[in-house]
């Protein structure tokens, strides 16, 4: 059962990264789930089952909202809401005519697809006047960590990554890792959704012989400095 269980799983895996194969991971899950059906042990179905069933709930809302990728936000509400909503996401604040919020943009899209627990978005700030008030952002780039609702940690600028337009992802990668944003054991993918529930429910029923591997009218203007390196939102 093991084999079986961990090889279905990681077909589920290959087929979720392209992020358009719904119906191919419903039926891997329907097959998972015959597989625990016709296990011996009674507690084991019926923990696993409900265990498999609300993790795939999960996995739907996961490819329903983009996880695993670094998505644009246009709606000011829409991005309240996820801020407000969502376990855990990293959003970064931009404007278009600065050099360093594109170099931003590409070391987060590259964290959004390994980590793909967190919900990576970015917005523009002329699109979110009343976030940016509320927020007291005056400094681009700007990106704001929350956990369910409450704003975690915040990195304005390069100065805290090298103060530089040239550093490795890693660096920004272990600077969000400080404020728990990135980990890498938290990977929201198949294999952690199912194999590592179903191993919990193993466990929890003493069943130890299923070892499974596991604001509005606001100017925009970049401040004079020398170097140019920071954009300001000032009244």
């Amino acid at each position: 059962m093991d084999t079986k269980l961990n090889d279905l799983a990681s077909r589920v895996v290959e087929s979720n990264r392209g992020r358009d194969e719904v119906d191919d991971d419903d039926a891997i899950f329907a097959e998972l789930e015959a597989e625990i059906e016709n296990d011996e042990n009674a507690a084991f179905r019926e923990r696993g089952l409900e265990q498999l069933r609300l993790q795939a709930d999960k996995l739907k809302h996961m490819q329903a909202n983009a996880y695993g990728t670094y998505s644009e936000i246009v709606d000011e509400k829409e991005a309240v809401r996820i801020s407000a909503h969502e376990p855990r996401c990293v959003i970064h604040f931009y404007h278009s005519s600065f050099k360093r919020c594109e170099i931003m943009d590409r070391h987060l899209a590259k964290l959004a697809s390994k980590y793909s627990a967190t919900r990576f978005l970015r917005v523009f700030v002329e699109n979110v006047p009343w976030l940016v008030q509320r927020l007291g952002i005056k400094v681009l780039p700007c990106v704001i960590s929350f956990v369910d609702g409450v704003t975690k940690d915040r990195l304005i600028g390069f100065e805290e990554i090298g103060n530089s337009d040239v550093f490795e992802t890693a660096v920004l990668e272990l600077r969000l890792s400080r404020s728990g944003m990135v980990v890498v054991d938290d990977v929201y993918d198949v294999h952690s959704l199912v194999l590592g529930v179903l191993q919990k429910a193993a466990d929890q029923l003493g069943a130890l012989s299923y070892s499974i591997s596991p604001a509005s009218g606001r100017n925009l203007r970049t401040r004079t400095t020398d170097d140019d390196d920071v954009f300001d939102l000032d009244d």
